[in-house]
């Protein structure tokens, strides 16, 4: 019986060490990568004439360890230098093409891009799949590499 209780003790405290919380995602996880558009808000992007995207570059700035270069595309294009800290990415330098774009759902995503990246997104990235994330709207990516 007393095995049996310091067993318990032993693993209960081994297993408060094991996983302290969520860790969050590094630059270095996204960097060379290129991701398209899977879902938004839990819904399917299907029958676009253009793939939306985001891709994540590494900066030629070795001292800049948080900085990464954002790119990609819904209706129009956008590119900006950001930073990644503690599981949250914001491009405060956006710079984005202004053209219409016949289909309204590819107008909304760039500005929730637009929006998502200059005010700061939860980042999440298991295996393939990222995810960023306000409380508005989430949108999913899938590697595509």
């Amino acid at each position: 019986m007393k095995k049996l209780i310091a067993l318990s003790v032993i693993s209960l405290v081994l297993s408060g060490c094991v996983n302290p919380g969520k860790a969050s995602v590094q630059p270095d996880r996204l960097k060379s990568h290129r991701f398209v558009l899977e879902n938004v808000d839990g819904k399917a992007v299907k029958g676009m004439t253009t793939q939306p995207e985001i891709a994540f570059n590494a900066l030629p700035d070795i001292s800049l360890i948080d900085n990464i270069s954002v790119s990609g595309q819904m209706c129009n294009r956008f590119t900006g230098q950001g930073k990644l800290s503690e599981g949250e990415l914001k491009v405060k330098t956006l710079a984005m093409t202004r053209k219409l774009c016949t289909e309204l759902q590819l107008n909304e995503l760039d500005q929730a891009i637009s929006d998502m990246l200059r005010k700061g997104a939860q980042v999440d990235l298991t295996e393939d799949q990222l995810t960023l994330a306000t409380a508005d709207k989430t949108l999913m990516f899938k590697r595509a590499e």
